[in-house]
């Protein structure tokens, strides 16, 4: 197993041993909680030194990432490397018929494929409870129903914000809950929370059904599917505090203009009074 210099995966050099935790144990450990037969992470002497400390060997994820996403053999010729990592989102997004254009940038490709999996799992849901969730998402669809609702979803992420965000974490969080028992570890609102609860379950369903239609064109689909699911939520979990981070030195450089206004206006008024107190020069 070897790393392919990927500009998709770098971010992941970025993202902390806790938040890279649920996709470690995805890529290494299947529904029962047992070692995958087919990984090659915890063997890695890396992943033995420094395990939890999933941060210090990022790019070994990301290779077993790229690995699972490819054809065993064609691996072997690479020389140990797998596919890059759009080719195992396209083809994760073919095997769920995501509606995607293959032209769009590797986040809005995710995005399709969160939606796919967020609107597919509405059909599990009764009208009381898709309102309820269009209550807590601040959506107005003109009807309760899964398809009213998606053009309202559509509509609202038109508008920016963190709406892609917010779907990516209850997709990953209803993933991670399937899979290894519990959901992510995260700090989050009432209405968040409210949400991530709600969709839990018929993600879980909407998801075991795809699975077992997967089995037949591969296992692997079984963990590539959470695994780029588990990245688009990481990646928009970093786009996130980026954004934080932004608006945060923003308003920092805004409060520091104002002071240094401020501090103008009072020099400029010391001097106003030096000049109008009525004292001659001297010389």
């Amino acid at each position: 197993m070897a790393y392919r210099q990927d500009p998709d995966l770098e971010f992941l050099g970025n993202v902390s041993s806790v938040d890279l935790d649920a996709l470690v144990r995805i890529l290494t450990e299947d529904e029962d909680g047992d070692e995958r037969l087919t990984e090659e992470l915890t063997p890695h002497d890396r992943y033995k030194e420094s395990s939890p400390d999933h941060h210090a060997y990022w790019d070994l994820i990301a290779a077993e990432i790229q690995c699972f996403g490819a054809n065993t053999l064609a691996t072997l010729f690479r020389g140990g490397e797998g596919v890059l990592y759009r080719e195992v989102l396209t083809d994760v997004c073919d095997k769920m018929k995501v509606n995607y254009n293959s032209g769009s940038s590797v986040e809005t490709i995710e995005l399709h494929l969160l939606m796919k999996v967020l609107t597919d799992s509405m059909k599990e849901m009764s009208p009381e409870e898709l309102e309820a969730v269009c209550d807590d998402l601040g959506l107005s669809p003109r009807r309760y129903t899964p398809e009213a609702i998606t053009v309202a979803l559509q509509t609202a992420i038109r508008f920016g914000g963190i709406l892609p965000y917010k779907i990516a974490l209850i997709v990953a969080n209803a993933v991670a809950k399937a899979l290894i028992g519990r959901g992510l570890s995260l700090a989050a609102n009432a209405a968040l929370t409210r949400l991530m609860s709600a969709f839990a379950g018929p993600i879980g369903w909407t998801l075991s059904a795809a699975w077992l239609l997967m089995d037949i064109a591969g296992p692997a689909y079984r963990i590539t599917v959470p695994a780029v699911i588990m990245v688009a939520y990481l990646r928009a979990e970093s786009a996130k505090r980026e954004m934080e981070e932004k608006k945060r030195k923003k308003k920092k450089k805004k409060r520091l203009k104002k002071r240094m206004k401020k501090l103008k206006k009072g020099k400029g008024l010391d001097e106003g009074k030096d000049h109008s107190s009525g004292e001659e020069p001297e010389g």
